[in-house]
């Protein structure tokens, strides 16, 4: 490609290409990121021959770019978590990006040193680059399924964070360097002084946002991802874990009391979705279709002991502590989903050795088999083994969607509030939301006719109301239409989940 038309015409057309792909895979019910990777192969040497090569540049290159669209990954992933539903499932799913990494990481070390014959180091190479759970596959398949709250809270939270130790783990274990005593000091250190720096600028971030009184409602999802892409510099710069910044900022910047907060999440979406779309397109581009024959009898052997022996393993070790029941560990050592995450970790030590070494060639070959055939096996079960083992929640209330727009001489908020299909909105009256004296609801949109507003106006699914807020009631007002919208016009007294809390 030597000229921009051709470089934008390639471009519009695979955008397209995926986006018809994403249409195609949810009706078949097959994860559209390996659709994506094979659009990639089709555009490279096998196909219609755009060269990309395996050349020590282009590692690099590829290294780098999927680096940077996991960036946009986390942050689509962190913005879009509720803290209020991950919350409960903290100590799990730091449990599960921590202990369960380790355990995986021996295992399967132990496993290839066993089957491939590799000295101690290599082999637990092999398993950290194997041991990642990857936040695309988790987040685009995970939340079509319906999984029970505490479940699903749990492998977001261990997709977002396990990025992290593992590429601190694949960076050590890659060099040429000896490791010493102070390593896992070291990766202690990083991956606290990351979170604390997210916890920071996400803080820094969302008091500056709601006080910036920026002109254009358009520059707020501009300003909340560049901070996000920030956090990742400053971490990196700080010699600690970038990727750890990135999902804390996110997160935070997620669940604070931001203007148009749902414009900014559809963005980070759009973002996220470009990021998967190009990274497994490039991946696509980089694999050389006539070595993967070869690398396919291991990575079959490799991909059913990580799915069968050390996810489930890991699970346990992780889970047991928090008394989790064995078919909800079962769900989870099923969603253990890999997908661009290891390619591009696998391309560490092939940049780091050169391009010479066999063995980090092979890695990558194995990795793609593995990505590729066990992410149709469990991308497409999951939803089957979901029901077998009692984790779909068919009750779980939709989250109810809440946008606020700044009224600067005024004061105040108006917030745009969407009540999804779902929402035990539906049905509440007006007087029954029981919202600060100060807010008042304005306007309520129904089939695009707007309705007098009375206390006795009663809501429907698909609704669309406008309420307007004092600033200094704006959170006890925001979580209030929350908690109606999960526990219903009875919330005050039964919680925000509708369940009983008090006697």
């Amino acid at each position: 490609m030597e000229s921009l038309e051709q470089v934008l015409g390639i471009s519009a057309v695979v955008l397209l290409l995926a986006l018809l792909a994403i249409r195609f895979a949810r009706k078949i019910g097959m994860p559209s990121l390996l659709l994506y990777l094979g659009i990639g192969v089709l555009l490279g040497n096998a196909g219609f021959g755009i060269e990309f090569g395996t050349t020590q540049q282009n590692t690099l290159l590829t290294e780098q770019i999927g680096f940077g669209a996991l960036v946009f990954i986390l942050a689509e992933g962190g913005l879009s978590t509720r803290w209020s539903r991950v919350r409960p499932a903290l100590g799990l799913g730091i449990a599960l990006s921590t202990v369960s990494v380790v355990v995986s990481v021996a295992v399967v070390g132990v496993g290839v040193h066993v089957l491939m014959g590799f000295d101690w180091r290599t082999s637990f190479l092999w398993g950290a680059v194997l041991s990642s759970t990857d936040a695309a596959a988790v987040f685009s398949v995970l939340r079509g399924v319906g999984v029970k709250r505490r479940l699903a809270a749990a492998l977001e939270l261990e997709s977002g964070f396990n990025d992290a130790p593992v590429v601190i783990a694949v960076l050590l274990l890659a060099s040429n360097t000896a490791i010493s005593w102070t390593a896992p000091f070291l990766v202690l250190y990083e991956l606290l002084a990351g979170a604390a720096i997210g916890a920071v600028l996400g803080y820094v971030g969302a008091w500056w946002l709601r006080r910036g009184a920026l002109p254009s409602a358009g520059l707020y999802p501009l300003a909340t991802v560049a901070l996000i892409c920030g956090s990742y510099a400053v971490g990196q710069f700080a010699h600690s874990s970038g990727f750890m910044a990135t999902y804390v900022t996110a997160l935070w910047l997620g669940n604070a009391q931001l203007p148009h907060r749902v414009s900014t999440a559809s963005f980070a979406e759009a973002l996220g979705w470009i990021a998967q779309i190009g990274l497994f397109v490039m991946l696509g581009l980089y694999v050389d279709p006539t070595r993967l024959p070869a690398a396919l009898g291991i990575g079959v052997v490799l991909g059913l002991f990580v799915l069968l022996v050390a996810r489930p393993l890991s699970v346990i070790a992780a889970a047991t502590p928090f008394r989790v029941p064995w078919r909800e560990q079962a769900m989870l050592s099923w969603s253990g989903l890999r997908g661009a995450v290891p390619i591009v970790l696998a391309m560490i030590p092939l940049f780091l050795r050169g391009g010479r070494d066999e063995n980090s060639r092979l890695l990558i070959d194995v990795v793609i088999i593995i990505v590729i055939i066990y992410t149709l096996i469990q991308g497409t079960s999951l939803p089957w083994v979901a029901r077998k083992l009692g984790a779909v929640d068919a009750s779980e209330p939709t989250e109810v969607e809440v946008d606020a727009a700044p009224l600067e001489e005024m004061k105040a908020q108006l917030l745009q509030i969407k009540i999804p299909e779902g929402s035990r909105l539906h049905g509440v009256y007006v007087n029954e939301l029981r919202l600060p004296k100060q807010a008042t609801v304005s306007l309520v949109l129904r089939a695009g006719v707007s309705i007098p507003v009375t206390n006795d106006t009663r809501l429907q699914s698909g609704d669309q109301m406008l309420v307007v807020v004092p600033e200094k009631v704006l959170g006890i007002t925001e979580r209030r239409l929350r908690a109606v919208g999960r526990g219903g016009a009875l919330a005050s007294w039964f919680g925000e989940d509708g369940r009983r809390t008090d006697t």
